[in-house]
């Protein structure tokens, strides 16, 4: 197909854990022919999803990685990027949405804004990018896709218009009716893929007109001529379909959209609103840091000609090597021209060009700009911009939240030491929120990660991937640690060991802080401490943040002043005020009143209302606190706190609570104070810890 910016839509499917995610892209994939069979997620025939490519995913019936696809409709070349749902691998949402200029947010018709839902929302306003809404699941029981629009403009604050309404609901469903061109939609053929229009039956009419009026009093507001033409009465269909586009764009409207994915029902019409009123490339403002000019903004435009500059979003390490997707912002990219990358400065040529679909690839000689391409066999890190003729811009970088629940790894044997080593590496390259560090005191291998699911996620690739024979310790709590109280510090360093001695006197102030995790204040007047040593001050003070003296955990929300100190001519140097900050922190710490602070989760548990009761005991038995509770359909939400140190195996416990009718989600919250009990505990178990290490020595 010849190379049009105009007709190429880079969208993205995101939603809640179960809404129909994937099933939808294997619906979108067959009605554009780029497959010739269905297949289910939690197939019986044992192929799964297409876009579920790894086994594990397959297994599970969940996404862990993003898979990218491009298909084509009407002439229109759309790339297709499924996120996962799961809260533990909201990464890959992040970096699929930084690339994405359009987004369809999946909600089910049952289960309506779910907790995850709110969640991928914030993302999508976070990269400002418009969405069209998809109730899937009306034939499922209790499905209301009305309720489902009411929330969108309840819990998250869309101006949600219904541009269809549904003929018949949960068994009974059979098409839809299209309030744009006030014609009933139904899909008929085996798969569905034979569309037949007609007339709206006489028992919808009604519903359909007062729906399409509270359509046109939505979107008139943006377009003027077709407001002229409601108050005339003669509105034509182009003119509400440019003002829903303009609308959408604009982030003001959200089209809702509803049929059913597993059913067949509704897709091709979502494809053509894809088309119809997600924006090209061109629509969106894409902006670049010049790192020659201090990180000045700069507007990128997608046109040919100009020097190439591309983002590489998301690494995965193929049976070939490193491949690193990349989506093109400006210029065009072909096999063998040289680019740069801005952040190490090393140069390379682009030997193969690939397009992918799931885990398959095509070879292709070049791509222009908007397109979402890879390559292959580049080293580089996930968030990389490479740029041509020497441009030095770098694309603004993806959120990355922080790790909260570590756990200790153990190899068996040497040869599994090499190949954990190797997968580690892998790992923590292609996805910036898994961590691993060895711990300097246990000498123990430490993982990091977003939640149980997603580091027993690497462990289990570990094993297959890598064949590691692995042993795994306890799950351990990010804890923080930080100070209560104002205290001062008056602190001498000195030294005289023969030749020049080392002297360095430091006093101020150690404060709480709830602005920043660390603070540095230089309030010296006089030249008491020569301004050559004020950095030593800070940077003393900031190498006793990474291990607090209560349990071993970084200190944070710290304010440091200095008002007052000494230097001497001769012995005075930068190790000696490094050495003199380090002293006055542990002297102010102990007086400040430090106390330990916890990981609190925000989690959200979806269960049947006559499991209720249940479900709220097994939260106050884990210290949380419950924020809200809705029931709707005989199903109750529950929003609580709890502490992240509460939740371990709590999937299980839940599963037998409920007979595995419940789900929940959880995700970071803040830090907060541990009670008094549990410190001690802490306290313990860490003296314990050291008198074990000691003994060993």
């Amino acid at each position: 197909m010849p190379y049009n910016i105009e007709k190429m839509r880079n969208i993205g499917i995101s939603a809640h854990i179960d809404s129909g995610k994937t099933t939808l892209s294997e619906r979108i994939l067959f009605f554009s022919n780029k497959i010739h069979a269905i297949h289910e997620v939690k197939g019986k025939d044992g192929v799964g999803a297409t876009m579920d490519s790894m086994e594990l995913e397959r297994e599970r019936g969940i996404t862990i990685a993003s898979a990218a696809t491009n298909v084509t409709w009407r002439e229109h070349a759309i790339n297709v990027i499924d996120t996962p749902g799961h809260v533990d691998f909201t990464i890959e949402v992040e970096r699929a949405l930084r690339v994405l200029d359009g987004a369809i947010l999946v909600l089910c018709s049952v289960g309506g804004v779910q907790s995850q839902s709110i969640t991928v929302d914030r993302q999508l306003k976070r990269y400002k990018v418009p969405r069209l809404a998809f109730v899937n699941k009306c034939d499922r029981s209790g499905a209301n896709p009305y309720r489902v629009a009411q929330q969108l403009r309840d819990k998250l604050g869309h101006n949600a218009v219904m541009v269809q309404i549904p003929i018949g609901l949960e068994d009974k469903l059979e098409g839809i009716v299209d309030l744009v061109t006030m014609k009933a939609v139904y899909f008929d053929g085996k798969n569905g893929e034979i569309i037949r229009e007609t007339d709206i039956p006489a028992n919808l009419m009604d519903e359909a007109q007062k729906k399409r009026d509270e359509m046109l009093d939505a979107v008139s507001m943006y377009s003027d001529e077709l407001m002229e033409s409601c108050l005339e009465g003669n509105v034509k269909t182009e003119q509400i379909m440019d003002a829903i586009r303009k609308g959408t764009l604009s982030l003001d409207l959200t089209p809702v959209f509803m049929g059913s994915a597993y059913k067949n029902k509704g897709i091709q019409k979502l494809l053509d609103a894809v088309v119809d009123y997600l924006p090209n490339p061109n629509d969106v403002e894409n902006q670049a840091l010049d790192l020659s000019d201090n990180e000045t903004p700069v507007s990128i435009k997608c046109e040919d000609g100009k020097p190439m500059v591309a983002l590489a979003f998301k690494l995965e390490d193929g049976q070939y090597g490193q491949l690193t997707y990349i989506r093109i912002y400006q210029g065009e990219i072909k096999k063998g021209i040289e680019l740069t990358n801005t952040r190490s400065g090393k140069r390379f040529k682009v030997g193969r060009l690939i397009r992918m679909h799931a885990s398959s690839m095509e070879d292709i000689d070049g791509a222009g700009p908007g397109d979402i391409v890879a390559l292959f066999g580049i080293d580089c890190a996930s968030g990389d911009t490479f740029t041509e003729k020497g441009l030095n811009y770098a694309m603004t970088s993806i959120f990355v939240p922080e790790p909260v629940i570590s756990l200790a790894i153990k190899p068996s044997d040497k040869k599994s030491s090499d190949n954990m080593s190797k997968a580690l590496n892998r790992f923590t390259k292609e996805d910036p929120t898994f961590r691993t560090f060895v711990d300097p005191e246990s000498n123990e291998t430490i993982i990091r990660g977003m939640g149980e699911l997603h580091l027993d996620v690497y462990i289990e690739r570990m094993r297959r991937e890598y064949k590691v024979e692995i042993e795994t310790g306890m799950p351990q709590v990010a804890y923080r640690e930080t100070v209560t109280v104002a205290a001062k510090f008056d602190y001498t360093h000195k030294k005289q060991t023969g030749g020049s001695g080392q002297y360095g006197r430091v006093a101020g102030i150690m404060e709480p802080n709830t602005e920043a995790d660390y603070e540095f204040v230089d309030n010296i007047k006089g030249g008491v401490i020569p301004i050559e040593y004020i950095p030593s001050c800070d940077k003393g003070f900031r190498a006793c943040l990474g291990k607090g003296k209560i349990i071993g955990f970084p200190i944070v929300g710290v304010k440091m002043t200095i008002d007052d100190g000494q230097f001497h001519t001769v012995d005075s140097s930068d190790i000696a005020f490094q050495q003199a900050a380090i002293g006055a922190f542990w002297q102010a710490f102990e007086k400040a009143k430090p106390e330990i602070l916890e990981p609190i989760m925000k989690v959200a548990i979806e269960t049947p209302t006559e499991f209720q009761g249940s479900v709220l005991g097994s939260v106050n038995q884990r210290r949380g606190v419950i924020i809200a509770t809705t029931e709707e359909n005989n199903f109750s939400s529950v929003e609580a706190e709890v502490p992240l140190s509460e939740m371990f195996g709590y999937s299980t416990v839940l599963r037998s609570l409920t007979q595995g009718k419940a789900e929940f989600t959880m995700e970071f919250l803040k830090y907060s104070k541990v009670p008094s009990s549990i410190a001690e505990q802490l306290k313990k178990a860490q003296k314990e810890e050291k008198e074990k290490e000691a003994k060993k020595k």
